[in-house]
């Protein structure tokens, strides 16, 4: 069996793929299923997201809600923003959650392009994600870090080691050098609120006054929830679907 981590999403994926964005997209996904969301639609675009939430009569409650940002805020138009915290907070029982984001929902249409089975992974969900593949791959299993506005992320490569660690402790595996980078840096930094708070991203959350969804992302197998890709006639163009798994 294969182990393999891309620092950023490049393609070409056989088997498994665990799309990580621990700092948000990842995270909030697990946190929307969590509490209650029957699906999640992730999106091209924001427009495909805009035009999914059906027009409704004054005051009555959609079954869709859109979240999403860009550079880290809500998008206009958005009902919340990419907040793992605010997620939480909510009740999304017989929801759909339409998701929009800068980088992370990007990595999740690059590995569905040949991916034969998509999981969603984060701290969060780090060894409930990695038991799901393990038990699901044939050939290989494909880490895919999602990465910040096209450059790698300290935060996704060291969520890559934690789950490249955790896999390598239940079996056998070749590895490549995607996958000792991200080993190495999990074993020679610090705990997880110490390297996602200390990566560019997690610093720029910080000065956006977004501390507390790093130190919830930081958060290690909290959830045993696996958001898992599925398909279907109603699945709408430009989307993928994910559900609890």
């Amino acid at each position: 069996m294969r182990l393999r981590v891309d620092l950023l999403p490049h393609g070409n994926y056989p088997d498994v793929v665990l799309v990580i964005d621990v700092l948000r997209a990842t995270t909030t996904a697990v946190t929307y299923l969590e509490h209650g969301a029957e699906a999640l639609l992730l999106t091209a675009t924001p427009e495909v997201a805009l035009a999914l939430r059906p027009e409704l009569p004054e005051g009555e409650s959609s079954p869709v809600v859109l979240g999403g940002e860009r550079g880290g805020l809500p998008i206009p138009g958005f009902d919340f923003g990419n907040s793992p915290v605010e997620a939480a907070a909510q009740n999304f029982t017989g929801k759909t959650v339409v998701m929009n984001t800068t980088n992370g929902t990007g990595a999740a249409h690059t590995a569905a392009q040949t991916g034969k089975h998509v999981f969603l992974a984060a701290l969060v969900n780090a060894h409930a994600a990695a038991r799901r593949a393990r038990a699901t791959a044939t050939e290989e299993i494909a880490i895919v870090c999602a990465g910040t506005d096209e450059h790698v992320g300290l935060e996704d490569v060291y969520a890559a080691g934690v789950i490249a660690e955790y896999l390598l402790a239940m079996g056998e595996f070749s590895i490549d050098d995607g996958a000792r980078i991200a080993l190495t840096l999990r074993r020679n930094s610090g705990n997880p609120i110490e390297a996602l708070g200390g990566s560019g991203h997690g610093e720029r959350l910080n000065s956006l006054g977004l501390g507390e969804d790093v130190r919830y992302a930081a958060q290690l197998s909290t959830s045993t929830l696996v958001p898992t890709l599925v398909g279907g006639e109603d699945v709408p163009g430009g989307t993928l679907k994910f559900i609890a798994g």
